[in-house]
Formats: C-alpha cells, sequence, structure tokens
C-alpha cells in the first residue's frame, strides 16, 4: 500500500472517530455559525498537544515574514477565553496553497501553510508565517482563513484576516465583511528586522449564527 493511501485511510479513521464522539456527544455540543465547507479541517492531522504559539513553514526564508497575534474574548465580555483552538491556513507569496506531494484530504486543498493554537487563560494566541499574496489573476484580496474550535462547541469560520494597505481592499469589498467574532482588517506594523506584526483580536460570538 502506498504512503499516501495509507496516510488517506488513516486521516479517515481518525475524522471517523472524531465525528463518532460528536454524535455520540450531541446533546453537550453546541452547534453554531451555520454551514462551514473545510471546518473539519481543523481535526485533520491536528496535533495531540497544542501551544498558544506556532510557527509556519516559510517564516524564516520569507521575503515577508509576518507575526500575527491576538487575544480572545468570552462572548460579549473583555474576560479572556482559555482552552479554544484557533486553526488558519493562506496561500504562499505567489498566491497558492502549497501542498507535499503526499498530500491528502484538507492537507492537499489548504496546503502546507496551516497551523493551530490553543489559548492558555490570558486568551492569547500567536503564529509566525509569512505574508500571502492574493490568488494569481484575481481580484480577491491576500487573506488569512481561521477557524474557532470551543470548548463544547462545533468549529465555526470567521471573518479572514484581511490588510488594510492591500489595494485590492477596496471600500466595497470591506462594505461586504461580516465581522464574524469581530473585525479582521489588520494594520501591519513594520519592526526594525523588517518582520510585519499584526493584532487580530477574537470576540467570540460576535455575529455568528444561532449563538445565543
Amino acid at each position: 500500500m502506498s504512503y499516501t493511501i495509507h496516510k488517506t485511510l488513516a486521516n479517515m479513521f481518525i475524522l471517523f472517530l472524531i465525528f463518532a464522539g460528536c454524535h455520540a456527544q450531541v446533546e453537550n455540543q453546541r452547534i453554531v455559525g451555520g454551514p462551514c465547507e473545510g471546518c473539519e479541517a481543523l481535526v485533520e492531522d491536528m496535533p495531540t498537544h497544542l501551544n498558544n504559539s506556532d510557527t509556519l513553514p516559510l517564516f524564516e526564508t520569507a521575503a515577508q515574514p509576518l507575526i500575527v497575534s491576538g487575544v480572545v474574548y468570552e462572548h460579549n465580555t473583555r474576560k479572556s477565553a482559555e482552552g479554544v483552538i484557533i486553526y488558519f491556513y493562506h496561500t504562499n507569496e505567489e498566491g497558492i496553497y502549497p501542498s507535499y506531494a503526499n498530500d491528502a484530504l484538507w492537507a492537499r486543498r489548504h496546503g502546507y501553510l496551516r497551523g493551530w493554537t490553543k489559548t492558555a487563560k490570558d486568551g492569547k494566541y500567536k503564529f509566525y508565517t509569512s505574508r500571502p499574496a492574493s490568488y494569481p489573476g484575481r481580484q480577491e484580496p491576500a487573506h488569512i482563513h481561521i477557524t474557532v474550535k470551543e470548548p463544547n462547541t462545533n468549529p465555526y469560520y470567521i471573518d479572514d484576516i484581511l490588510f488594510a494597505d492591500d489595494p485590492l481592499l477596496t471600500l466595497e469589498r470591506k462594505s461586504q465583511l461580516r465581522q464574524r467574532a469581530g473585525s479582521g482588517v489588520v494594520n501591519p506594523i513594520v519592526d526594525n528586522q523588517g518582520v510585519q506584526h499584526v493584532q487580530r483580536d477574537i470576540y467570540l460570538g460576535s455575529n455568528i449564527p444561532n449563538y445565543d
């Protein structure tokens, strides 16, 4: 059996166990957020132990290294939220989702520029990565996708991280944003080493369907 087939079957088995467990405990799972294609990617290949920071491939060699940080807040409060998993992925500097030859399932679609963090008591998270580019030949602003998973709640997507200095982020495009878990529009600040820093705070439940 080839490595790719073996990994695909292994991932399918893991996903089956996870979703079977969720089904068995459905009465304890709050269902929010509406339809979410790809939210199941949060559990695929997720490391067993998560920290409140993660470093993605290319950070050390990127033409434009990027550090994203923020605080996750509980719904309608300024209290930091503990135990929230944050899954993120984005394109490379050419605007594509690069993947390894043996990747399968969501790993192939989302590429290897993806990662996970889990908040501690202070609700903070951080990831070290590279600034993405927009899709080739399209007018979509560059963005970073984010899915969150609160305890006893299904995963749901929130507004992408978008860059205020991106010329493709027009006023019309801004007017279409849904502000899921707060605004995803960030203002890059460059440090003396040329690294861009952005902050994306996350307000759980804000503008998330069926949350209350």
